[in-house]
């Protein structure tokens, strides 16, 4: 029997409402990740790992996580004409019910592949690829209708000169934007300029110091906060904190205390928590707490996209917080007054609700362990 949708913006869809919920646009990877590797090999010698899986990556990731929540997502993005890009269209397409009408495929195009090896809670990868064949605001044409986009801020398409994602804006979607590392470590700061054109800025504490010249996570985000209407910074193991400047809130939530075995997409599943409590109207802590839950199932597993968590396990985790509250220790007891607000969504989720899918890097999932093991090391939110 398949798993069975929760749609948790059914409450507030209204006739002639836009397409999807979420529309975004990028690379996908074939991710090949080894897992359980007692040390990195050396030159010239051979290390059996434990565990081995493949699974779409990139882009992925972020289209996975939104759709295992429960929104309707679309996704752009060029895929090749190899095995490599058949497998990662049919496990988008059938398995993630992810909308590909916008992407395409390219003749001797060969897809990118990223092999990652998990080492000690840490992980080195290898990534071999080529541009795609056409620049996305030309593959896609005119997008269609969202509530939400999720774009990556760049130097060589930027928002404001007619990108797709310009073109959704007017059609009345938020845009929601994160920026990937630098590698030449310049971190021009003209590139938050495009913040004029979006509605969310979600950088982690390094990033966000980085272009804004602040010396803390917090500094960061009050100079963000000045540019853009929901300004979030993600803190690793210090948790995240938000500002939002329609609603005048400003909040901070810890991390979750997790066992992180892979911190692969936990960046991408804590941008569809955040996306999905914006759409569904939630207060800005809430909307925090939920991003930080979601993330934290997911590195509590091996598999980048597929670790992804899905209403069944976030339903499944607070089942366990609420029965072991009271007689837990205060921890416990925290969690239970922070999500209290999951009360009101969890009984309207199937029993039979999407669950994170099993690949074969995949260990015992972390709700077996139970909400009282939530406490060995935090998760990277």
């Amino acid at each position: 029997m398949s798993a069975q949708a929760y749609d948790p913006l059914a409450t507030i869809r209204a006739p002639g409402g836009p397409e999807f919920d979420v529309f975004t646009a990028g690379t996908v990877f074939l991710d090949i990740v080894f897992t359980g590797l007692p040390a990195m090999p050396e030159a010239g010698t051979e290390v059996w790992a434990d565990g081995m899986g493949s699974c779409p990556g990139g882009i992925a990731n972020l289209a996975i996580a939104t759709s295992r929540l429960g929104l309707r997502t679309s996704m752009a993005a060029a895929f090749g004409d190899d095995d490599y890009a058949d497998f990662n269209w049919r496990i988008l397409s059938e398995q993630e019910s992810v909308d590909l009408s916008r992407s395409r495929r390219f003749k001797h195009w060969h897809s990118p592949v990223t092999v990652s090896m998990a080492v000690d809670r840490d992980r080195s990868m290898v990534t071999h690829g080529h541009p795609p064949p056409m620049p996305a605001t030309e593959m896609i044409g005119h997008p269609p209708r969202a509530g939400a986009v999720i774009v990556s801020l760049t130097e060589e398409e930027p928002l404001g000169g007619g990108t797709w994602a310009d073109l959704a804006r007017k059609d009345g979607a938020l845009v929601f934007a994160d920026v990937g590392w630098d590698p030449s470590e310049t971190w021009p700061p003209t590139l938050l300029d495009q913040l004029a054109h979006c509605h969310a800025f979600m950088p982690n504490a390094v990033e966000a110091m980085a272009y804004t010249g602040a010396d803390t996570p917090r500094e960061a985000l009050y100079a963000l906060a000045d540019r853009v209407p929901l300004a979030v910074v993600t803190d690793g193991a210090n948790g995240a904190m938000a500002i939002d400047s329609i609603s005048g809130e400003e909040a901070f939530v810890p991390a979750l205390r997790v066992r992180a075995l892979d911190p692969t997409g936990a960046g991408d599943v804590f941008g569809a928590g955040l996306v999905l409590g914006t759409l569904c109207r939630w207060p800005l802590a809430d909307r925090l707490a939920f991003a930080g839950v979601c993330s934290a199932l997911a590195v509590q597993q091996f598999g980048g996209s597929l670790a992804a968590p899905g209403w069944g396990d976030i339903a499944d985790w607070w089942h366990q917080v609420r029965a072991a509250a009271g007689h837990s220790g205060a921890y416990i007891d925290s969690l239970a007054r922070r999500y209290a607000f999951l009360e009101q969504l969890v009984p309207a989720v199937p029993v039979g609700a999407v669950r994170r899918a099993a690949a074969t890097m995949s260990r015992h999932a972390d709700v077996a362990t139970g909400a009282a093991e939530l406490t060995d090391t935090d998760s990277k939110g």
